[in-house]
């Protein structure tokens, strides 16, 4: 069986570490808790075992802080204790300081969630929401398990659609240096050639003849150009106006896909924070600020002032069409119902996978039109260069 290694935090708030023999990480865990002791932290020793315990990226720190905080608060520890706990035992330097000034602002009299305000660029303001509807309620080791599992859930979708990426990127990069090398080094050896040679040469030649000595003599300008045609789009893209037309583009190029996360997204957050006890205008704005898309958002937008106004909120989502009509039908049964928290997290959860598919589909596409255009590409500079050669062969001597 393997050996897991643990950190463990005792009643009296005392950290303990140590090894426990089981056949599984579950086992491991029951193993710990019968000694009396509340695992905080377990592993193979040498692999990280992902779900429950340790991340190293600075959003998996977030989810390693909640995870942890949630287990000693469910444990019956107070929250300086655990807090002060967790500053212990905590691998990230910048982690460990925010964990002692939120201990510190609690020691001075505010509360958690006031603590947590301090530090906008690790605790969102959907995270302080809910932590604050947690104290207010007197559930907040409940909400914080509820935080674990939006935030793992948002991990898993964000990591899925940036792994299906990750290959389309590689074959862009590859394909594109590959035809930079072959304007560069290659079709210069045959300029030289057909140089001493004469002849009219095709004008296709003529073509890949005059973009591969541009790149050789002007590269220097040609490059510094496109760095500041990219840092331009990118500041346009930046600017509120810009930034609205390439949400609106994207929405006609990628609609379904961009539909699916943003569904996702909303009704996830919105049924979490309702499930939290977030009184419901709070969590509806809440809501409409994670969503990434501004066409999207500005239709929500007018959602909440047609709820101040005590329309419920199928009627106005429906008469916006923001979201697909499936989510719709179901936010409005969940509506009718009484059980709009449980149907917005089902829909979530429908669209998420939903989501996975799409991606997978777009980039089934994807990849085949990348491969398709990279081999055109080096097709005609390889027909050219050989329509070239056949001229030269017809040539009298």
């Amino acid at each position: 069986m393997p050996v897991y290694s643990y950190t463990a935090a005792t009643l009296e708030g005392a950290t303990v570490e140590g090894v426990v023999e089981a056949s599984d990480e579950r086992g491991a865990v029951e193993k710990i808790r019968n000694t009396g002791v509340i695992p905080i932290k377990i592993s193979v020793p040498g692999r990280s075992l992902g779900k429950t315990f340790a991340f190293r990226s600075s959003r998996g720190d977030l989810l390693t802080f909640t995870t942890e905080l949630s287990a000693l608060l469910s444990a019956g520890l107070p929250i300086d204790r655990s807090l002060n706990i967790l500053a212990e035992i905590s691998e990230g330097s910048h982690m460990k300081e925010v964990i002692h000034s939120v201990l510190t602002g609690i020691r001075g009299g505010s509360s958690f969630s006031e603590a947590l305000q301090k530090h906008p660029g690790i605790f969102s303001r959907l995270y302080i929401s809910m932590i604050r509807a947690g104290e207010t309620g007197g559930v907040l080791d409940i909400v914080l398990d509820k935080l674990t599992e939006f935030l793992e859930t948002a991990k898993e979708l964000r990591d899925s659609v940036v792994s299906a990426m990750v290959y389309p990127l590689i074959l862009t990069l590859t394909g594109g240096i590959s035809i930079v090398i072959l304007l560069t080094f290659v079709i210069p050896r045959f300029s030289s050639i057909f140089s001493e040679i004469g002849g009219n040469l095709p004008l296709s030649t003529q073509i890949i003849l005059t973009i591969s000595q541009a790149l050789r003599s002007y590269w220097w300008i040609v490059f510094p150009m496109v760095i500041a045609a990219f840092a331009l789009v990118k500041f346009y893209a930046g600017t509120e106006k810009g930034a609205y037309k390439w949400d609106e583009l994207k929405l006609k190029l990628l609609g379904d896909v961009i539909r699916k996360l943003e569904t996702a997204r909303f009704c996830r957050t919105l049924g979490t924070l309702l499930r939290s006890g977030v009184p419901f205008l709070q969590a509806l704005t809440n809501a409409k600020d994670v969503i990434g898309n501004r066409i999207i958002a500005g239709s929500v937008g007018a959602v909440i002032k047609n709820v101040r106004e005590g329309k419920g909120i199928a009627g106005p989502l429906i008469e916006v069409d923001a979201f697909p009509q499936l989510a719709l039908s179901m936010i409005k049964v969940g509506e009718e119902t009484g059980q709009l928290d449980t149907m917005l997290l089902k829909v979530a959860a429908t669209y998420e996978k939903g989501l996975r598919d799409a991606v997978k589909r777009f980039m089934s596409l994807l990849e085949p039109a990348i491969i398709l255009a990279m081999g055109i590409i080096i097709a005609f500079i390889v027909v050219s260069m050989l329509m070239a050669v056949f001229s030269i062969l017809e040539l009298p001597f």
